[in-house]
């Protein structure tokens, strides 16, 4: 019998953007260059986006790619569920390996609060990667905080 156990990361973040924008900032091909260059920079990375290409409904895939030291950093998955502007679930893979085993989910809940709102991820992801919860909460974090910003919040 084979286990297949996850691990989540979890980041939450209060924003001064309506959910709609936040939720529109996640499938627009133009404002998801901004915001992630954006996002790589503030981690130290040159932030330079090559590809960023989606089919934004349920079950569409998108592929976004970025250039770093080691090559091309390329990030795949399929929508899983949209329900705008409340919540978001794709797949994330970085590797074919992960995208066999299947076990990387992400779910971005958007809930009203005033005029913004609170934006929380949970990245469900395999077990094996128990070790990196901190940068992938960190990498999530500097995303919402890009879009927050680009979009008009803090």
């Amino acid at each position: 019998m084979t286990t297949r156990e996850t691990v989540s990361a979890r980041v939450s973040r209060r924003m001064d953007v309506s959910a709609e924008r936040v939720f529109d900032a996640w499938l627009d091909p133009d404002k998801i260059r901004i915001w992630m260059s954006a996002a790589l920079k503030t981690a130290g990375l040159a932030g330079d986006v090559r590809r960023v290409e989606l089919d934004a409904r349920p079950g569409g895939r998108f592929v976004f790619s970025d250039m770093r030291d080691e090559g091309e950093a390329v990030h795949w998955g399929s929508y899983l569920e949209m329900d705008r502007p409340h919540r978001l679930v794709f797949t994330w893979f970085t590797s074919e390996n992960d995208e066999r085993q299947n076990l990387s989910t992400v779910t971005l809940t958007l809930e009203p609060d005033n005029k913004g709102c609170v934006a929380t991820i949970i990245h469900e992801m395999s077990a094996e990667w128990a070790d990196y919860i901190d940068r992938v909460e960190g990498g999530w974090g500097r995303m919402l905080a890009q879009i927050d910003a680009i979009e008009g919040g803090a």
